[in-house]
C-alpha cells in the first residue's frame, strides 16, 4: 500500500465512489476480507450496510462526521457513509449513531450516495490499476 493508504471502490445498482483509506487497525481488517458484497441500509442522508469485520472502538473515534467520511460502526459492524444530516443530527451536521472508527474518506461528491436504495446490493473492493 502506498503511503499507508489504500483506495476502494463502493458500487451498488445507481452508481459507484471510491475512497482512500487510512491505514488503522480497523481498516486493515476491512481489507484482510475484500472484496464484500452486502446490502445497503439508508438511515437519513447514511448508507451502512454489514461486514464480515468485528473492531474494537479506536481512540480517535468519533460520532460528528465531517459528509463522505468513511467510518466504521463498532456496534454493528458494519461500514456507515454519511452524506449530509441522519435523525441523530442536530441542524445540517453528519451525526453517527454512535461513536464510530474513522477509516477515511471518499473521493467523490458524498451526495452520489442519495442513489444508494434501502435493501440495494453494495460491493466493496481494492482498486488496482
Amino acid at each position: 500500500m502506498l503511503n499507508s493508504a489504500m483506495l476502494i471502490r463502493i458500487s451498488w445498482p445507481a452508481g459507484h465512489t471510491t475512497a482512500t483509506i487510512e491505514e488503522t487497525p480497523t481498516s486493515k481488517a476491512l481489507a484482510g476480507v475484500l472484496p464484500i458484497t452486502s446490502t445497503a441500509r439508508t438511515w437519513g442522508e447514511e448508507v451502512y450496510f454489514e461486514t464480515p469485520v468485528s473492531a474494537a472502538l479506536e481512540a480517535d473515534a468519533r460520532q460528528v462526521v465531517e459528509a463522505g467520511t468513511v467510518a466504521f460502526w463498532t456496534e454493528g459492524d458494519a461500514l456507515a457513509l454519511p452524506y449530509g444530516p441522519t435523525p441523530a443530527s442536530h441542524g445540517e451536521e453528519s451525526r453517527l449513531a454512535s461513536p464510530c472508527n474513522i477509516l477515511g474518506e471518499l473521493e467523490d461528491d458524498p451526495r452520489l450516495l442519495a442513489t444508494v436504495r434501502d435493501g440495494d446490493p453494495i460491493r466493496v473492493e481494492h482498486v488496482t490499476d
